[in-house]
């Protein structure tokens, strides 16, 4: 029985041993025993050995797995998208929203913002789109999203709001070229610009909102400033009352809510005030830290911020679990739960790796997201640098460049060596702005995120198993750990 290079994750929690097969995409539960000599295996050739010290009967089930096709050590041959020879369709026909750069300008000078100067890509100026930029993009959009039955356009800043007139310009023109689908306007804005007649245009158009809420008023006016470094919170309680006033229904279907997690803040406090926060109680509230993609320096969380953060999301475990009320716990974290469940519905039986495989990561660029900016560019998203050749994809006069994103699609072929032998490469979440070092596409820079990804695979997995034990229900779909049970 060799064992000695299967393509298997080992871990254990609390209640249990596991193996993640990674042929098999699957998660198989152990005795502690079985668990004992797979690890042995992978340390040790003394097979011989190993038979005089384990029970014949655990040695046996071992080997009933591999006659069953499990601990196979097969790995993949080549990182190779799945989507690479089919891209162009999906270029030509499903590309699934655009997002217009409409400013580069904006009425605050938020601390931590990705035009404050802290990032390698972008500063605030005063370059901002013409409509007929705005108009081509548009155009290249609906021609290029012919099998989508949903039209989505959203705005990005700077502050959009800066360009009240421009915006109304577009979504007109919008929705005049879109005229038969289902048509999506969403809109992120500090909200210090809001007032009646932008509010109630963008109830008319059904025009979503995505407000930056950091917490109380002592948090926020930490981070999010004017130019004179005066606080905004006051502003923008002042405009959502108005909104609560005049527009309660769009308020309560139109607005959500989205909290940028300075590690400098006690959690505690940004999510006690979403916790009372009356004009959020209906609303959708999410959290994201500052990015440290592009950032010149790295932002670092204390140890307490983190041990904060992991209590409140063992919380919404219990809760789940049906052990505390849902009203104790952190709407901003509630997405930890859900992301769970993702992975989970991931592990789908399958019968060995393919000789050509991708790890997860990189979006099919152009198609999930087109990003364009106030030159007409094409980009992957909002968040990669304009500064970075690389990930300029094209522009609403040459249309498409299919060879860079065909690049950016294969991205894993920069670190293949690992990748095909990395057990996690079904859970990576690199994507080519983690190699993307604004000269070219760095090696080192990707492989250097490696462990992290691991780690949060190998702690996801414990996440999964423990929930299980407890009797957590993660998804419809009988999955791999049920077809073992």
């Amino acid at each position: 029985m060799i064992v000695l290079n299967s393509f298997i994750h080992l871990f254990k929690t609390p209640g249990g041993h596991y193996f993640y097969d990674v042929n098999k995409n699957v998660i198989l539960s152990l005795s502690e025993e079985q668990y004992k000599i797979l690890e042995y295996y992978r340390k040790s050739d003394e097979t011989d050995k190993c038979t005089s010290e384990f029970n014949a009967q655990a040695i046996e089930s071992i080997k009933h797995l591999r006659d069953l096709g499990f601990l196979s050590e097969k790995r993949p041959k080549e990182m190779y998208h799945p989507l690479n020879d089919t891209i162009l369709s999906h270029l030509n026909n499903k590309v699934s929203k655009i997002t217009l750069q409409i400013t580069k300008q904006c009425n605050l000078r938020c601390k931590y913002c990705i035009y404050s100067g802290d990032y390698e890509n972008r500063v605030h100026s005063n370059e901002k789109m013409t409509l007929d930029t705005a108009r081509k993009g548009i155009d290249f959009y609906i021609e290029h999203s012919k099998d989508n039955e949903k039209a989505l356009l959203a705005f990005y800043g700077g502050e959009p709001l800066l360009e009240f007139e421009f915006i109304k310009n577009c979504v007109e023109y919008f929705e005049e070229k879109a005229e038969g689908k289902n048509i999506y306007f969403s809109l992120t804005t500090n909200a210090t610009l809001l007032n009646e007649e932008i509010v109630e245009y963008f109830q008319k158009h059904s025009v979503h909102l995505l407000i930056s809420l950091d917490g109380s008023s002592e948090i926020h006016n930490r981070n999010r400033v004017y130019r004179d470094d005066k606080g905004t919170f006051e502003k923008v309680l002042e405009n959502l009352e108005m909104i609560k006033t005049k527009f309660p229904d769009f308020l309560s279907k139109n607005i959500a809510f989205n909290a940028v997690l300075d590690p400098q803040n006690e959690f505690s406090c940004v999510n006690n005030f979403f916790t009372d926060f009356e004009l959020a109680k209906e609303a959708s509230v999410m959290a994201s830290q500052i990015s440290n993609l592009y950032r010149k320096d790295t932002v670092k969380a204390s140890k307490e911020y983190i041990s904060e953060i992991e209590y409140e999301i063992f919380k919404i475990f219990l809760s789940e679990l049906g052990y505390l009320d849902e009203k104790y716990t952190s709407k901003l974290l509630s997405k930890e739960y859900v992301e769970r469940k993702v992975r989970y519905s991931r592990l789908q039986m399958r019968d060995e790796l393919p000789d050509r495989i991708h790890h997860g990561g990189p979006c099919v660029a152009g198609v999930q997201r087109l990003f364009v900016d106030v030159d007409g560019n094409f980009y992957p998203c909002e968040r990669v640098s304009e500064s970075s050749p690389q990930m300029k994809i094209g522009n609403i006069n040459d249309g498409f460049d299919v060879n860079k994103i065909k690049t950016l699609l294969n991205i894993g072929k920069l670190s293949e060596n690992k990748c095909v032998d990395c057990w996690a490469l079904m859970f990576c979440d690199l994507c080519a702005a983690a190699a993307d070092d604004i000269d070219g596409l760095s090696t080192e820079k990707k492989v250097s995120k490696c462990s992290g990804v691991i780690d949060t695979a190998d702690s996801m997995f414990k996440d999964i198993c423990t929930l299980r034990e407890f009797g957590a229900e993660l998804g419809k779909e009988i999955y791999a750990l049920d077809m073992i049970e």
